[in-house]
């Protein structure tokens, strides 16, 4: 597991500013960069933070990019959490998480490329930024009410209908940017959701 050294401690210490340019050239390099050709010194150069100072909080080029993403899924998770408050229809709810996830990537392209286009999956997988619980177990829970229900499919584990919606995700960002990112990201997310909707549905129903 990729464990860099001090990470949960690292944005106490540097300066607001230095953080800000270091994210911003985090974000710009390792989602423009083959991930194995990108760098500590490269975005050192570019943040106008010395690499020393990088490698002592975050140890590996590994343990800088996962702290980042952490923070920016993060950011996601707390955006879909507020977006559900008051909704209690299932399938709404669903629909809410579905086009947000589609907008802060359409949003946040370079995640997107990050996450869905230039990080090895290995590599990410390994560590312990890959899980994110908060995120995880918040459509976990709605997934596995809409079993109990008897709304959406009881034959599988909630985490296969979870493949499902995610899957659906990741293609679509793909194919956004494989296509030059011509229309809404999120502007088809009803269309994808109803879609998805009819596979993750219970099919006694």
């Amino acid at each position: 597991m990729v464990e860099p050294i001090r990470r949960n401690n690292v944005h106490n210490k540097l300066s607001p500013e230095a953080h800000r340019r270091l994210e911003a050239a985090v974000l710009e390099i390792f989602s423009n960069s083959d991930f194995h050709k990108a760098n500590i010194r490269a975005v050192a150069k570019q943040a106008g933070v010395s690499f020393s100072t990088i490698y002592s909080y975050y140890g590996s080029k590994e343990g800088l990019l996962f702290a980042f993403v952490d923070i920016w899924l993060g950011k996601l998770t707390d955006r879909i959490t507020d977006h559900l408050q008051g909704i209690e229809d299932l399938k709404e709810k669903l629909r809410k998480v579905f086009w947000l996830q589609l907008d802060y990537y359409e949003r946040n392209p370079g995640l997107g490329r990050i996450l869905f286009m230039t990080l090895p999956m290995k590599t990410w997988m390994a560590d312990e930024t890959f899980r994110q619980p908060k995120m995880i177990n918040l459509f976990l829970d709605a997934l596995r009410q809409g079993q109990a229900q008897g709304v959406l499919n009881p034959n599988v584990r909630a985490g296969v209908l979870l493949d499902f919606i995610l899957g659906m995700v990741q293609r679509s960002f793909f194919m956004w940017i494989s296509r030059g990112q011509k229309e809404s990201l999120a502007g088809q997310a009803n269309i994808l959701f109803e879609m998805l909707w009819r596979a993750i549905s219970n099919p006694e129903n």
